[in-house]
Parts: C-alpha cells; sequence; structure tokens
C-alpha cells in the first residue's frame, strides 16, 4: 500500500530526537494528525503512547527503534523510509477496555494495548474474587495482584510474572496471577478474547487495591471489569522480515 502522507513522533530522548531532525530533513513529511502514516521515534512506551493517542483516527503506525526495550519497533535506519512503509505488513490490535468502580462510588474507564494488572496498594495482601462471563471461578485470590494481557502484551508485564507467551494471532487473554498466596497452586489461564472478566475486591478499604490499564492508574477500587473492545482497532506496521508475530514465536525459545 502506497502512503504519501508521512508524519514523525518521538519521545525526549536524545536519540530519538537526532533521528526525528534528520528523517525531517530528509522527507516530506506533515503534522501527524493530518498523515495517513506515523512514524514513531522512541521504544515501546512511546508507541503505546502513540497508538493511544492516534486511536480515534485509525492512523497505521510504523515504529523504529530509539528506545530501550523496542519490541513494538523495527530496526532503524534512515534510507529507503517510503519504500519500508510501502511494503509493511499490518497487525490490527484491539484494545482491552477497563471499568474501574472506587470505593467512593466514582467509577472511571480506560483502554489498554498491552495489559490491565490490579496490584495491591498496602502490605496487606489482595483478596480478590474472579468472575468469566458471570461465572465465579475463583471466589478468593489472595495475592499481591493479577493481570489481564493481551497477545501484544504478553511478553511484557504478563511475561514478567511467569504469565505464557501468547502469539500475536491468537484469539485469547492470559490472565495471570502476580505473587498468588492462595490457592498456591494457580498458576492463570488463557481465555477466549470475548471473555468478559470481573474483579470484585474482597474487604477493599482494608486492603486497597489499584487498577491500571496501561499507563492509566485507578486508585482504591472495588469492581473491575475487562473485556476486548472489537469496536475498536489500532494499526501496527511491521517489516516483513522482522514482524511482530515472529519477534512473538522468538521470544518462547530464548534461554
Amino acid at each position: 500500500m502506497r502512503r504519501r502522507h508521512i508524519g514523525f513522533v518521538a519521545s525526549e530522548a536524545e536519540e530519538a530526537q537526532d533521528a526525528l531532525a534528520e528523517l525531517q530533513a530528509r522527507y516530506t513529511h506533515v503534522p501527524p494528525e493530518e498523515a495517513d502514516v506515523i512514524v514513531a521515534l522512541g521504544g515501546d512506551g512511546l508507541m503505546l503512547e502513540s497508538l493511544h493517542t492516534y486511536m480515534d483516527q485509525q492512523i497505521p503506525i510504523y515504529g523504529m527503534n530509539r528506545g530501550t526495550v523496542g519490541f513494538l519497533m523495527n530496526e532503524y535506519s534512515p534510507d529507503n523510509l517510503r519504500e519500508r512503509l510501502d511494503r509493511a505488513d499490518e497487525v490490527q490490535l484491539h484494545p482491552l477496555r477497563m471499568l474501574a468502580e472506587r470505593t467512593d462510588g466514582t467509577e472511571r474507564d480506560a483502554l489498554a494495548i498491552n495489559e490491565v494488572s490490579l496490584l495491591r496498594e498496602s502490605r496487606q495482601a489482595a483478596k480478590i474474587d474472579v468472575r468469566i462471563d458471570h461465572v465465579t471461578r475463583l471466589e478468593e485470590l489472595t495475592c499481591d495482584g493479577i493481570i489481564v494481557a493481551t497477545p501484544a502484551g504478553s511478553t511484557a508485564y504478563n511475561l514478567s510474572a511467569h504469565g505464557p507467551i501468547i502469539p500475536i494471532g491468537a484469539p485469547l487473554l492470559a490472565l495471570t496471577p502476580i505473587s498468588a498466596f492462595r490457592p498456591r497452586r494457580w498458576r492463570g489461564a488463557l481465555l477466549p478474547h470475548k471473555a468478559r472478566l470481573t474483579f470484585n475486591i474482597r474487604e477493599a478499604r482494608k486492603r486497597p487495591v489499584s487498577a491500571t490499564a496501561d499507563y492509566t492508574e485507578v486508585r482504591d477500587v472495588r469492581s473491575v471489569t475487562v473485556y476486548e473492545d472489537r469496536d475498536i482497532t489500532s494499526h501496527l506496521l511491521f517489516d516483513p522480515e522482522h514482524n511482530l508475530e515472529e519477534r512473538i514465536l522468538k521470544e518462547q525459545f530464548l534461554p
């Protein structure tokens, strides 16, 4: 697909800003909101920020790594940018929607490309009732927290909590406990991507819990509902020889 109007965004890191100046000098560009493709220069944090910023405009985003991790980014090169964009493969992602009710009765919703995580706020462990499609699966999970991860986010926080890596095309979500105390042997679950999850916090005032959708945190929650919002689509572009599906597959064989 030929992409004519390029917009650039970059993180504040010196390496990213240097790349931005170089590319803007070499290629005709427009403001990001007027582009038909956005080139994001930075790391995965900048990519997540860009996906959230331009989600409503449905603009495809092609990342080049000028940051630390760069799992969602392509390799950086200032050469042949238009040719790389024209032959890039597109991956469509649907975010998770988090609906959180706080102990004071107020409500907040947010979207997550990677994961929704619930975490204890105090020295006391959280006690969480876990329901899936209105069926109680765990009456009381005693833990530091719990994660709902998408395939794109399965190699991030989810993996560090010993959750499974999910191939990008799989219609699944990972449900992964963080330091589960009871039930001690529960290691999590793989769920259909259409599942609707509800977490009710037991003793919510005594054992406060926060809920975070990517980088949007809601403190002192009483209940949290999470589901995949298929009415919203994000479009990521990857070089054919180094695409996201291959990266996720490789992660499963690293020592």
